[in-house]
Protein backbone atom coordinates (compact mmCIF):
# COMPACT_ATOMS: atom_id res chain seq x y z
CA UNK A 1 0.00 0.00 0.00
CA UNK A 2 1.27 2.95 -0.45
CA UNK A 3 -0.08 6.81 0.68
CA UNK A 4 0.76 8.87 -2.16
CA UNK A 5 -2.22 10.52 -3.70
CA UNK A 6 -3.72 8.65 -6.75
CA UNK A 7 -4.59 10.51 -9.82
CA UNK A 8 -6.60 8.62 -12.56
CA UNK A 9 -5.68 10.00 -16.27
CA UNK A 10 -8.90 9.86 -18.03
CA UNK A 11 -7.47 10.03 -21.88
CA UNK A 12 -5.02 9.09 -24.42
CA UNK A 13 -1.61 9.91 -26.00
CA UNK A 14 0.38 12.04 -25.43
CA UNK A 15 -1.66 14.26 -22.78
CA UNK A 16 -1.87 10.90 -21.08
CA UNK A 17 2.13 10.97 -20.65
CA UNK A 18 1.82 14.78 -20.00
CA UNK A 19 -0.79 14.29 -16.92
CA UNK A 20 1.39 10.92 -15.99
CA UNK A 21 4.75 13.39 -16.12
CA UNK A 22 2.72 15.79 -13.85
CA UNK A 23 1.17 13.48 -11.31
CA UNK A 24 4.88 12.29 -10.72
CA UNK A 25 6.07 15.79 -10.19
CA UNK A 26 3.94 15.90 -7.26
CA UNK A 27 4.51 13.00 -5.33
CA UNK A 28 1.56 11.26 -6.85
CA UNK A 29 0.53 8.09 -8.11
CA UNK A 30 -0.97 7.78 -11.79
CA UNK A 31 -3.30 5.17 -12.92
CA UNK A 32 -4.11 4.87 -16.90
CA UNK A 33 -8.26 4.58 -18.12
CA UNK A 34 -7.80 2.96 -20.91
CA UNK A 35 -9.85 1.79 -23.85
CA UNK A 36 -8.74 -1.83 -25.29
CA UNK A 37 -6.92 -0.28 -28.04
CA UNK A 38 -4.33 1.54 -25.81
CA UNK A 39 -4.20 -1.44 -22.97
CA UNK A 40 -0.37 -1.65 -24.01
CA UNK A 41 0.27 1.83 -25.19
CA UNK A 42 3.17 3.62 -23.73
CA UNK A 43 1.49 5.55 -21.97
CA UNK A 44 0.04 2.23 -20.02
CA UNK A 45 3.75 0.89 -19.37
CA UNK A 46 4.62 4.58 -18.24
CA UNK A 47 1.71 4.83 -15.35
CA UNK A 48 1.78 3.15 -12.31
CA UNK A 49 -1.12 0.60 -13.49
CA UNK A 50 -3.63 0.89 -15.92
CA UNK A 51 -7.44 0.22 -15.70
CA UNK A 52 -9.34 -1.20 -19.03
CA UNK A 53 -12.55 1.35 -19.24
CA UNK A 54 -13.99 -0.44 -22.62
CA UNK A 55 -13.19 -1.16 -26.12
CA UNK A 56 -11.56 0.77 -28.73
CA UNK A 57 -14.37 3.17 -29.95
CA UNK A 58 -14.33 6.12 -27.89
CA UNK A 59 -17.88 6.16 -27.35
CA UNK A 60 -17.58 2.70 -25.92
CA UNK A 61 -14.72 3.84 -23.39
CA UNK A 62 -13.49 7.07 -23.16
CA UNK A 63 -16.59 8.97 -23.76
CA UNK A 64 -18.56 7.16 -21.21
CA UNK A 65 -18.51 9.39 -17.70
CA UNK A 66 -19.90 6.24 -15.64
CA UNK A 67 -17.15 4.00 -16.65
CA UNK A 68 -14.33 6.82 -16.25
CA UNK A 69 -16.10 7.02 -12.49
CA UNK A 70 -16.20 3.50 -11.71
CA UNK A 71 -12.29 3.10 -13.01
CA UNK A 72 -11.80 6.26 -10.50
CA UNK A 73 -13.25 4.13 -7.51
CA UNK A 74 -11.48 1.28 -8.49
CA UNK A 75 -7.97 2.90 -8.50
CA UNK A 76 -9.10 4.54 -5.05
CA UNK A 77 -7.98 7.79 -6.80
CA UNK A 78 -7.92 11.04 -5.06
CA UNK A 79 -8.90 13.18 -7.96
CA UNK A 80 -9.67 12.20 -11.76
CA UNK A 81 -7.47 14.50 -14.69
CA UNK A 82 -9.28 14.49 -18.10
CA UNK A 83 -7.09 16.33 -20.15
CA UNK A 84 -8.42 17.82 -23.04
CA UNK A 85 -11.48 16.57 -25.30
CA UNK A 86 -13.23 13.36 -24.62
CA UNK A 87 -14.95 14.07 -21.35
CA UNK A 88 -13.13 17.02 -20.25
CA UNK A 89 -15.95 19.84 -20.35
CA UNK A 90 -18.61 17.31 -19.71
CA UNK A 91 -20.33 17.91 -16.30
CA UNK A 92 -21.78 14.47 -16.00
CA UNK A 93 -18.25 12.96 -14.74
CA UNK A 94 -17.97 15.78 -12.71
CA UNK A 95 -20.78 15.01 -10.48
CA UNK A 96 -20.27 11.33 -10.68
CA UNK A 97 -16.99 12.18 -9.08
CA UNK A 98 -18.47 14.36 -6.64
CA UNK A 99 -20.96 11.50 -5.29
CA UNK A 100 -17.98 9.26 -4.75
CA UNK A 101 -15.83 12.57 -2.79
CA UNK A 102 -13.21 12.58 -5.79
CA UNK A 103 -12.04 15.39 -6.90
CA UNK A 104 -12.19 16.39 -10.71
CA UNK A 105 -9.22 18.28 -11.76
CA UNK A 106 -10.95 21.36 -13.81
CA UNK A 107 -13.74 23.96 -13.33
CA UNK A 108 -17.27 22.75 -10.97
CA UNK A 109 -20.51 21.36 -12.72
CA UNK A 110 -21.59 24.57 -13.05
CA UNK A 111 -18.86 26.37 -14.64
CA UNK A 112 -18.85 24.11 -17.55
CA UNK A 113 -22.48 24.33 -17.94
CA UNK A 114 -22.05 28.36 -17.94
CA UNK A 115 -19.23 27.78 -20.42
CA UNK A 116 -20.32 24.79 -22.07
CA UNK A 117 -23.01 26.55 -24.30
CA UNK A 118 -21.79 28.93 -26.27
CA UNK A 119 -24.71 30.95 -25.64
CA UNK A 120 -24.42 30.89 -22.64
CA UNK A 121 -21.13 31.76 -22.37
CA UNK A 122 -22.29 34.83 -24.73
CA UNK A 123 -24.53 36.53 -22.00
CA UNK A 124 -21.85 35.46 -19.15
CA UNK A 125 -19.18 37.49 -20.68
CA UNK A 126 -21.46 40.42 -21.69
CA UNK A 127 -22.19 40.59 -18.26
CA UNK A 128 -18.42 40.72 -17.00
CA UNK A 129 -18.48 43.26 -20.11
CA UNK A 130 -16.28 41.66 -22.12
CA UNK A 131 -16.77 42.99 -25.78
CA UNK A 132 -18.60 40.31 -27.92
CA UNK A 133 -19.36 40.01 -31.74
CA UNK A 134 -23.07 41.00 -33.46
CA UNK A 135 -24.95 37.48 -32.91
CA UNK A 136 -28.18 35.68 -32.25
CA UNK A 137 -29.24 32.09 -31.77
CA UNK A 138 -31.16 30.15 -34.57
CA UNK A 139 -34.58 28.92 -33.48
CA UNK A 140 -36.05 27.38 -36.41
CA UNK A 141 -33.03 25.90 -38.95
CA UNK A 142 -35.18 26.72 -41.82
CA UNK A 143 -36.22 29.95 -41.29
CA UNK A 144 -32.97 31.81 -40.93
CA UNK A 145 -33.37 34.68 -43.86
CA UNK A 146 -34.13 37.55 -41.54
CA UNK A 147 -31.43 36.62 -38.53
CA UNK A 148 -28.83 37.29 -41.06
CA UNK A 149 -30.65 40.03 -42.44
CA UNK A 150 -30.45 41.44 -38.95
CA UNK A 151 -26.89 40.83 -38.34
CA UNK A 152 -25.00 41.34 -41.79
CA UNK A 153 -22.91 39.35 -43.59
CA UNK A 154 -20.64 37.60 -44.13
CA UNK A 155 -21.44 35.84 -41.22
CA UNK A 156 -20.56 32.30 -39.61
CA UNK A 157 -23.03 29.54 -38.76
CA UNK A 158 -21.57 27.71 -34.85
CA UNK A 159 -22.83 24.74 -33.27
CA UNK A 160 -23.44 25.88 -29.85
CA UNK A 161 -22.11 22.64 -28.20
CA UNK A 162 -19.34 22.08 -30.37
CA UNK A 163 -15.73 22.58 -30.76
CA UNK A 164 -12.92 21.51 -33.20
CA UNK A 165 -14.47 23.13 -36.02
CA UNK A 166 -17.65 21.23 -36.53
CA UNK A 167 -20.79 22.36 -37.50
CA UNK A 168 -19.53 25.84 -38.36
CA UNK A 169 -20.20 27.28 -42.18
CA UNK A 170 -18.96 30.97 -43.63
CA UNK A 171 -22.13 31.99 -45.70
CA UNK A 172 -22.52 35.12 -47.46
CA UNK A 173 -26.05 35.81 -48.16
CA UNK A 174 -29.37 34.49 -47.18
CA UNK A 175 -28.87 31.70 -49.77
CA UNK A 176 -26.50 30.29 -48.49
CA UNK A 177 -27.36 30.74 -44.88
CA UNK A 178 -30.29 28.75 -45.80
CA UNK A 179 -28.91 25.98 -46.99
CA UNK A 180 -25.81 25.53 -44.97
CA UNK A 181 -27.94 26.20 -41.83
CA UNK A 182 -29.64 22.53 -41.75
CA UNK A 183 -25.90 20.91 -42.38
CA UNK A 184 -24.46 22.35 -39.87
CA UNK A 185 -27.27 21.20 -37.55
CA UNK A 186 -26.89 17.81 -38.52
CA UNK A 187 -23.25 17.77 -38.35
CA UNK A 188 -23.76 19.47 -34.73
CA UNK A 189 -26.13 16.84 -33.74
CA UNK A 190 -23.75 14.01 -35.29
CA UNK A 191 -20.75 14.98 -33.39
CA UNK A 192 -21.92 16.89 -30.20
CA UNK A 193 -25.47 15.07 -30.24
CA UNK A 194 -26.78 18.47 -30.02
CA UNK A 195 -28.16 20.72 -33.33
CA UNK A 196 -28.46 23.98 -31.48
CA UNK A 197 -26.68 26.81 -33.48
CA UNK A 198 -26.06 30.80 -33.48
CA UNK A 199 -24.70 32.87 -35.81
CA UNK A 200 -22.79 35.95 -35.83
CA UNK A 201 -20.60 38.08 -38.00
CA UNK A 202 -17.83 37.10 -39.62
CA UNK A 203 -14.27 38.93 -39.49
CA UNK A 204 -12.36 37.70 -42.34
CA UNK A 205 -9.23 39.30 -41.38
CA UNK A 206 -8.71 38.72 -37.75
CA UNK A 207 -6.26 37.02 -35.95
CA UNK A 208 -7.21 33.92 -33.02
CA UNK A 209 -5.64 35.35 -30.06
CA UNK A 210 -6.70 33.34 -26.85
CA UNK A 211 -5.59 33.98 -23.06
CA UNK A 212 -4.17 31.72 -20.71
CA UNK A 213 -6.37 31.42 -17.29
CA UNK A 214 -6.53 29.97 -13.96
CA UNK A 215 -8.82 30.41 -11.25
CA UNK A 216 -8.22 29.47 -7.21
CA UNK A 217 -12.25 28.83 -7.61
CA UNK A 218 -12.82 31.37 -5.49
CA UNK A 219 -12.55 34.74 -7.49
CA UNK A 220 -8.37 35.26 -7.51
CA UNK A 221 -7.27 35.02 -10.91
CA UNK A 222 -3.88 34.22 -12.36
CA UNK A 223 -3.10 35.61 -16.60
CA UNK A 224 -0.45 33.50 -18.34
CA UNK A 225 -0.19 35.72 -20.92
CA UNK A 226 -1.64 35.07 -24.37
CA UNK A 227 -1.14 32.99 -27.65
CA UNK A 228 -1.50 33.33 -31.25
CA UNK A 229 -3.54 30.33 -32.89
CA UNK A 230 -4.00 31.27 -36.24
CA UNK A 231 -2.43 29.15 -38.47
CA UNK A 232 -5.48 27.34 -38.92
CA UNK A 233 -7.13 24.58 -41.20
CA UNK A 234 -10.89 24.64 -41.20
CA UNK A 235 -10.98 26.12 -38.02
CA UNK A 236 -7.91 23.48 -36.62
CA UNK A 237 -5.25 24.58 -35.31
CA UNK A 238 -1.57 24.15 -36.57
CA UNK A 239 0.82 26.35 -35.14
CA UNK A 240 0.53 27.66 -31.78
CA UNK A 241 2.77 30.71 -30.33
CA UNK A 242 3.31 32.73 -27.12
CA UNK A 243 3.20 35.57 -26.56
CA UNK A 244 0.98 36.62 -29.38
CA UNK A 245 3.42 38.91 -31.79
CA UNK A 246 2.62 42.39 -33.08
CA UNK A 247 -0.22 43.33 -30.44
CA UNK A 248 -0.13 46.85 -29.16
CA UNK A 249 -0.36 47.32 -25.09
CA UNK A 250 -3.93 48.47 -25.38
CA UNK A 251 -4.97 45.44 -27.15
CA UNK A 252 -2.99 42.93 -24.91
CA UNK A 253 -4.35 45.20 -21.66
CA UNK A 254 -7.80 44.49 -23.39
CA UNK A 255 -7.35 40.94 -23.51
CA UNK A 256 -6.26 40.10 -20.03
CA UNK A 257 -8.47 42.31 -18.08
CA UNK A 258 -11.16 41.13 -20.03
CA UNK A 259 -10.59 37.30 -19.21
CA UNK A 260 -9.36 38.55 -15.57
CA UNK A 261 -13.38 39.54 -15.12
CA UNK A 262 -14.58 36.08 -16.68
CA UNK A 263 -12.43 34.17 -14.28
CA UNK A 264 -13.77 36.20 -11.50
CA UNK A 265 -17.14 36.82 -12.37
CA UNK A 266 -17.10 32.28 -12.81
CA UNK A 267 -15.20 31.73 -9.95
CA UNK A 268 -13.22 29.90 -11.79
CA UNK A 269 -11.83 26.65 -10.61
CA UNK A 270 -8.08 25.73 -12.55
CA UNK A 271 -6.46 25.91 -15.66
CA UNK A 272 -8.80 27.59 -18.60
CA UNK A 273 -8.32 29.07 -22.28
CA UNK A 274 -10.73 32.64 -22.86
CA UNK A 275 -10.92 32.67 -26.67
CA UNK A 276 -10.93 36.13 -28.58
CA UNK A 277 -10.56 37.41 -32.58
CA UNK A 278 -8.16 40.72 -33.10
CA UNK A 279 -9.45 42.58 -35.99
CA UNK A 280 -6.95 42.82 -38.02
CA UNK A 281 -8.45 46.38 -39.94
CA UNK A 282 -9.43 47.51 -36.61
CA UNK A 283 -9.10 47.48 -32.92
CA UNK A 284 -11.69 45.27 -32.33
CA UNK A 285 -11.49 42.56 -29.83
CA UNK A 286 -14.37 40.06 -29.79
CA UNK A 287 -14.87 37.15 -27.65
CA UNK A 288 -15.10 33.64 -29.07
CA UNK A 289 -15.95 31.26 -25.95
CA UNK A 290 -14.03 29.65 -22.98
CA UNK A 291 -11.72 26.06 -23.05
CA UNK A 292 -13.08 25.39 -20.03
CA UNK A 293 -9.85 22.74 -19.45
CA UNK A 294 -6.24 22.81 -20.44
CA UNK A 295 -5.63 23.10 -23.99
CA UNK A 296 -3.71 21.41 -26.74
CA UNK A 297 -1.21 24.26 -26.53
CA UNK A 298 -0.59 24.84 -23.22
CA UNK A 299 3.34 23.28 -23.47
CA UNK A 300 3.69 27.27 -25.31
CA UNK A 301 2.77 29.22 -22.08
CA UNK A 302 4.53 26.97 -20.22
CA UNK A 303 8.09 26.90 -21.95
CA UNK A 304 7.11 30.87 -22.26
CA UNK A 305 6.60 31.67 -18.58
CA UNK A 306 8.27 28.66 -16.84
CA UNK A 307 5.47 27.33 -15.28
CA UNK A 308 3.81 23.63 -14.76
CA UNK A 309 -0.20 24.63 -15.33
CA UNK A 310 -0.92 20.36 -15.06
CA UNK A 311 1.12 20.55 -12.20
CA UNK A 312 -1.04 23.20 -10.95
CA UNK A 313 -4.04 21.93 -11.92
CA UNK A 314 -3.63 18.52 -9.79
CA UNK A 315 -1.74 20.43 -6.47
CA UNK A 316 -5.21 22.43 -6.68
CA UNK A 317 -8.17 20.08 -6.93
CA UNK A 318 -6.13 17.80 -4.25
CA UNK A 319 -6.92 20.58 -1.85
CA UNK A 320 -3.00 22.34 -1.95
CA UNK A 321 -1.57 25.76 -3.18
CA UNK A 322 -1.07 25.61 -7.01
CA UNK A 323 2.49 26.84 -6.47
CA UNK A 324 1.76 29.42 -9.69
CA UNK A 325 3.74 32.64 -9.81
CA UNK A 326 2.53 36.05 -10.82
CA UNK A 327 3.54 36.85 -13.85
CA UNK A 328 3.90 40.12 -16.59
CA UNK A 329 1.88 40.23 -19.47
CA UNK A 330 4.64 38.99 -22.04
CA UNK A 331 6.95 36.51 -21.00
CA UNK A 332 11.02 36.81 -21.32
CA UNK A 333 10.89 33.67 -23.77
CA UNK A 334 8.96 33.17 -27.34
CA UNK A 335 7.45 29.77 -27.53
CA UNK A 336 6.24 28.06 -31.11
CA UNK A 337 4.59 24.66 -30.74
CA UNK A 338 4.10 22.39 -33.90
CA UNK A 339 1.21 19.83 -33.81
CA UNK A 340 2.45 16.92 -35.84
CA UNK A 341 -0.37 14.70 -37.01
CA UNK A 342 -0.63 11.27 -38.69
CA UNK A 343 -2.30 13.07 -42.12
CA UNK A 344 -0.85 13.23 -45.61
CA UNK A 345 -0.65 17.38 -46.30
CA UNK A 346 -0.42 16.25 -49.99
CA UNK A 347 -3.62 14.45 -50.20
CA UNK A 348 -5.87 16.84 -48.71
CA UNK A 349 -4.74 15.75 -45.01
CA UNK A 350 -5.91 12.41 -45.22
CA UNK A 351 -5.44 10.64 -41.91
CA UNK A 352 -3.30 7.07 -41.88
CA UNK A 353 -3.08 4.76 -39.23
CA UNK A 354 -0.53 2.20 -39.16
CA UNK A 355 3.41 1.11 -37.54
CA UNK A 356 6.52 3.73 -36.70
CA UNK A 357 8.95 1.73 -38.43
CA UNK A 358 11.69 4.78 -37.32
CA UNK A 359 11.65 7.73 -35.22
CA UNK A 360 13.98 10.02 -33.77
CA UNK A 361 13.63 13.50 -32.52
CA UNK A 362 16.01 16.83 -32.18
CA UNK A 363 17.66 17.85 -28.84
CA UNK A 364 19.07 20.64 -27.54
CA UNK A 365 18.49 23.63 -25.26
CA UNK A 366 15.09 25.35 -25.47
CA UNK A 367 13.22 21.53 -27.24
CA UNK A 368 10.93 19.91 -26.07
CA UNK A 369 8.61 17.03 -27.33
CA UNK A 370 4.88 15.96 -25.91
CA UNK A 371 4.31 12.42 -27.37
CA UNK A 372 3.59 9.16 -26.76
CA UNK A 373 4.88 7.74 -29.98
CA UNK A 374 8.03 5.75 -30.44
CA UNK A 375 9.32 3.14 -33.05
CA UNK A 376 7.00 -0.02 -33.49
CA UNK A 377 4.05 2.03 -32.21
CA UNK A 378 0.92 0.92 -34.19
CA UNK A 379 -0.68 4.26 -34.67
CA UNK A 380 -4.51 3.67 -33.87
CA UNK A 381 -7.44 5.04 -36.38
CA UNK A 382 -10.16 5.50 -34.03
CA UNK A 383 -8.81 8.87 -32.38
CA UNK A 384 -7.91 11.97 -33.52
CA UNK A 385 -4.54 12.18 -35.94
CA UNK A 386 -2.78 13.87 -33.22
CA UNK A 387 0.93 12.05 -33.04
CA UNK A 388 3.17 14.28 -30.95
CA UNK A 389 4.03 18.18 -30.25
CA UNK A 390 6.95 19.79 -31.09
CA UNK A 391 7.81 22.89 -29.22
CA UNK A 392 10.63 25.15 -28.73
CA UNK A 393 11.82 28.04 -26.95
CA UNK A 394 13.86 31.14 -27.82
CA UNK A 395 14.61 34.53 -26.89
CA UNK A 396 13.00 36.29 -29.42
CA UNK A 397 10.29 35.08 -31.94
CA UNK A 398 13.05 35.29 -34.89
CA UNK A 399 15.11 33.41 -33.21
CA UNK A 400 12.29 30.95 -32.05
CA UNK A 401 11.12 30.66 -35.61
CA UNK A 402 14.48 29.51 -36.92
CA UNK A 403 15.02 27.30 -34.06
CA UNK A 404 11.75 25.68 -34.85
CA UNK A 405 12.24 24.79 -38.05
CA UNK A 406 15.76 23.67 -37.70
CA UNK A 407 13.97 21.30 -35.43
CA UNK A 408 11.31 19.99 -37.66
CA UNK A 409 14.04 19.21 -39.85
CA UNK A 410 15.37 17.05 -37.56
CA UNK A 411 12.72 15.12 -37.02
CA UNK A 412 12.17 11.89 -38.56
CA UNK A 413 8.98 10.03 -38.45
CA UNK A 414 8.48 7.08 -41.00
CA UNK A 415 6.08 4.75 -41.49
CA UNK A 416 3.25 6.92 -42.02
CA UNK A 417 2.70 10.62 -43.86
CA UNK A 418 3.08 13.18 -41.05
CA UNK A 419 2.56 17.28 -41.50
CA UNK A 420 5.92 17.94 -41.60
CA UNK A 421 6.20 18.87 -44.67
CA UNK A 422 3.07 21.63 -44.34
CA UNK A 423 5.27 23.03 -41.24
CA UNK A 424 8.77 23.57 -43.28
CA UNK A 425 6.17 25.77 -45.59
CA UNK A 426 4.74 27.69 -43.09
CA UNK A 427 7.91 28.19 -41.29
CA UNK A 428 9.91 29.50 -44.62
CA UNK A 429 6.80 31.38 -45.74
CA UNK A 430 7.70 35.12 -46.00
CA UNK A 431 4.29 36.28 -44.58
CA UNK A 432 4.67 33.83 -41.19
CA UNK A 433 8.03 35.10 -40.90
CA UNK A 434 7.46 38.63 -41.04
CA UNK A 435 4.44 38.80 -38.43
CA UNK A 436 1.45 37.57 -37.21
CA UNK A 437 -0.97 36.03 -40.50
CA UNK A 438 -4.96 35.87 -39.93
CA UNK A 439 -6.95 32.66 -39.57
CA UNK A 440 -8.02 33.36 -43.70
CA UNK A 441 -4.57 33.15 -44.45
CA UNK A 442 -3.56 29.08 -44.58
CA UNK A 443 -5.87 27.86 -46.90
CA UNK A 444 -5.23 30.38 -49.67
CA UNK A 445 -1.67 29.69 -49.60
CA UNK A 446 -1.23 26.37 -49.20
CA UNK A 447 -3.78 25.89 -52.34
CA UNK A 448 -1.90 28.18 -54.26
CA UNK A 449 1.35 26.26 -53.30
CA UNK A 450 -0.02 23.06 -54.70
CA UNK A 451 -0.60 24.20 -57.50
CA UNK A 452 2.36 25.57 -58.66
CA UNK A 453 4.86 23.40 -56.80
Amino acid sequence: MTDKPVVLVANRGEIAMRIIAAARRIGASPVLAVSTADADSPAARAADRSIVIGAAPAGQSYLRPEQVAQAAVQAGASVVHPGYGFLSEQPKLCELLEEEGIAFAGPRPETLRAVGDKGSARQVAIEADVPVAAGIEIEDVDNVRHLGDEIGYPLLIKAIHGGGGRGIRLVHNGDELAALAPQAAAEAVAAFGNGALYIERYYGKARHVEVQVFGDGFGRAWIFGDRDCSVQRRHQKLIEECPAPNLSDKRRQILHDASRRLVKALNYRGAGTVEFLVDTESEDVLFLEVNARIQVEHPVTEEAFGVDLVAAQLRLALGLDPELPEVGPVPAATAIELRINAEDPNADFMPNAGVITALSWPRGPGIRIDTQIEEGYKFPAFYDSLMAKLIVRANTREAAVAAVLSAARNTHIEGLKTTLPMHEFVLTHPDFASGPVPTSWFGPVWEERKEFS
